[in-house]
This record gives structure tokens, sequence and C-alpha cells, in this order.
């Protein structure tokens, strides 16, 4: 499979799923208090996604069973929501993708319930801040790679893991579309970033190892120690000058 390269009106209809996808994402931040469930928080994502004459991107995707992913604490992606209450504490990382139009946007947050601790502040801060190093190198001039030196370079120094065995992608008419997108170093600069590529970058940060494993449910992806673990992705158009960022 090639790379998928989007016109304007395909663009466009990632613009709107995209939107969607940021709107659900601030909905639910106002909702994570101790004592509210990991379902419940699947089921006002999904009444807000339909209401906007989209669909969960998720829910079906090789067999998933809900609309998003909510990953407490050490479980560090595609937690399936269920009954589970947050308590304060707790750091919850969500995963959302929108579908308009048989288009998709992607995008992920962590958020803390209630007050933390200083390392896992700094976890999620990290995170969020290694996509943003990332992005700087989303123009034409550089190659995928790029993107993933600089994430590595960003997060290495402040003695997290960075998860290695799950990477971003590109997204459009797939939720999961080439090229693949490592947050860590590789010698090779990879492809080169071209006008009308969708990209997905979601560094997954660990406070601890790096090494993760899968529960037996097949989906939730813990970390190998305990530790907790953050994600945050947004969806990237490559243009002609600055990269557009569709999910914010």
């Amino acid at each position: 499979m090639g790379v998928f390269i989007k016109n304007d009106e395909q663009v466009s209809f990632m613009r709107t799923a995209s939107k969607v996808c940021a709107r659900t994402h601030e909905l639910l931040a106002k909702h994570i208090r101790p004592g509210v469930t990991t379902e419940e928080l699947c089921a006002i994502a999904d009444d807000f996604i339909r209401s906007n004459d989209c669909k969960p991107s998720f829910l079906g995707y090789r067999g998933f069973p809900k609309s998003i992913c909510t990953s407490v604490n050490d479980e560090v992606i595609h937690g399936v929501p269920g009954l589970r209450k947050l308590l304060s504490g707790d750091i919850i990382s969500i995963d959302i993708g929108v579908c308009y139009k048989r288009f998709h946007g992607d995008a992920a947050r962590t958020v803390a319930c209630g007050p933390i601790s200083e390392v896992h502040q700094k976890l999620i801060h990290v995170t969020e801040q290694g996509f943003f190093e990332g992005l700087k190198c989303c123009t034409v001039e550089n190659r995928l790679h790029d993107i993933s030196n600089a994430i590595d370079d960003y997060v290495k120094p402040f003695g997290f893991g960075i998860v290695s065995e799950w990477c971003g992608h590109g997204v459009g008419q797939q939720v999961h579309e080439d090229p693949q997108i490592p947050h860590t170093r590789q010698e090779k600069r990879g492809p080169r970033l071209r006008r009308g590529m969708t990209l997905a970058i979601e560094p997954m940060i660990n406070v601890g190892t790096e090494e993760i494993y899968t529960l037996d449910d097949t989906w939730t992806v813990l970390t190998r120690d305990g530790e907790y673990s953050a994600h945050y992705e947004n969806t990237v158009l490559i243009t002609d000058g600055a990269p557009e960022v569709l999910t914010i």
C-alpha cells in the first residue's frame, strides 16, 4: 500500500471529522472526575459524535467493541471502556477516531482525574511537548523520520521510556494507512514528506521502561513495570508551508 495523498475535497472531509474529534475531547475533559466510569465517558463521546453527523471510527474496527479507547494509569493504549470508576490521582488516556463521509480524524489526550503527582504531571507535559517537537519537522523540506528523531531527542533526556512497539501512522480514508511513524530515533531519514499527506503522530511515553504487554482481552496494552503511561496524538496535514494540525 502506498501513501495516500489527499485532494482538497478529501482534506475538507478530514477537517470536519477532526474538528468533531477535538470537540469530543474537550467535552470529555469536563466529565473526568472521581467516580465516573470509562463506559459513561464512552457513551458521552458516542452520542456527541453521532449528533454531529459523524460516526465513531473505532467501533467495530478489527473487532474493537467500543467507540473510544480509555486507558487508565499503566494502560498505554487500546483500553476498553467498562465499569471501572476513575479515582482521584488517576490519569486517563482517551483515544478518539471520528469518521465523516468515509474520512477520519484521530486524536488522543491524557487527562488527570483530580490532583496527581508531580512526576505524572511531568509525564503528561513531556508527552504532549514531544508531539509538538515532532510537529516542527512536518514540512516538505524534511523526511518522515526527522519527526521520529525530534521526538526521541526531546523525550529521552527526561529518563522516560518511549514505546517503540506501537507507532504513529497515516490516516485518511482508513483509520490506519501508510506510512508508519516511529517515535524513537531511526538510522535512516525515511521518505520525503509531501503536500497532502495526513499523519497521526502519537508519542506514547512511560514513566519507567518502554516494555509493554497485552492483556488476554487482546486489546489493552500495559507497561511491563506497572508505571504510568501517557499518550498524545493529533492528525496533521502536510502543506507547502507550516503544517496544519486538524484535531485542535
